[in-house]
């Protein structure tokens, strides 16, 4: 069991870690442009070809939205609850316990640990997540919402073009899966890479605060995936795909939204660092479990 988990983590550990020490090194690493190429151009061709060609049934697809959804809505009155009775911040601090990284760890750690089939699960667990991220999470950040910022998601005709395949008897053609699939596979590599370019950038603020809803975000989300899996009715990859999504730590997207609306970024950055490098040392235990 120990060389099949040490197998699952250390491509990850050797991505990251080349991110962050190419950052470290003082080159270049353009952020911007990479997370363009791989929002707007290698996201979506994942989700695609992941979807698309999956043999599984359409209802395990369907159990992980709605797994994302139910998520978002037990980690936003849970992590609500809290900081209210801390008197901390919501709009500063309740995004990052909301909001897994259930992108940059969460989909290579669900793909080596569950293959493809992983992969396609925690690809429709990512895309609900993402969705409501990027227009209520950021609306309730900025304390704003715009309809535009929906047409500005190329994830989601990604997946409505990948449902067509998925319900219906067409066949993908093979052009386009191995078009979708060579810009796809540069998405887990490049998000990788950019946690660990992201990593050695933050600043660390707060450390008390940072260390107790670092151990709140992934707590919970470990009970939060136990409770969903058992309501659901989910076993084998299903179960452990949740459960990994859910106990993710906290997403870099949390400090980026947080120094673009001034919602205390200094801190939310200590929180993102320390969540990580938590979640980094509990990933074992989390690998043994769901495995």
């Amino acid at each position: 069991m120990f060389s099949v988990i040490f197998s699952i983590l250390m491509p990850i550990f050797v991505c990251v870690g080349i991110g962050y020490g190419w950052s470290k090194s003082g080159k270049d690493f353009d952020t911007s442009l990479v997370t363009a190429i791989v929002t707007y151009f290698a996201t979506p061709c994942l989700v695609f070809y992941a979807l698309a060609k999956v043999e599984l049934a359409p209802a395990y697809l369907w159990n992980m939205g709605l797994a994302a959804l139910l998520a978002i809505l037990l980690f936003t009155l849970i992590g609500g609850a809290v900081l209210a009775i801390f008197k901390l911040p919501q709009r500063a601090f309740l995004q990052a316990l909301t909001w897994p990284n259930v992108g940059n760890i969460g989909l290579p750690l669900c793909m080596l640990a569950f293959d493809e089939e992983g992969l396609a699960l925690a690809v429709a667990f990512f895309t609900v997540y993402v969705v409501v991220q990027m227009t209520l999470g950021v609306a309730f950040v900025s304390g704003s919402f715009s309809l535009k910022s929906l047409l500005k998601m190329p994830i989601i005709p990604a997946t409505a073009l990948a449902s067509v395949f998925l319900l219906s008897d067409l066949t993908v053609p093979d052009w386009l899966f191995n078009t979708t699939k060579l810009i796809g596979d540069l998405t887990v590599p490049l998000m990788l890479f950019t946690l660990g370019v992201s990593l050695a950038s933050l600043k660390i603020g707060r450390l008390k605060v940072a260390f107790g809803l670092s151990a709140l975000r992934l707590t919970m989300g470990f009970g939060v995936g136990l409770a969903i899996v058992w309501t659901l009715g989910l076993s084998g990859p299903a179960a452990g795909v949740i459960i990994l999504q859910c106990a993710m730590p906290a997403a870099v997207f949390c400090y980026l939204f947080a120094q673009l609306y001034d919602q205390r970024p200094e801190e939310v950055a200590g929180l993102v660092i320390v969540s990580t490098f938590m979640g980094f040392v509990s990933l074992p235990a989390l690998l043994w479990y769901v495995l």
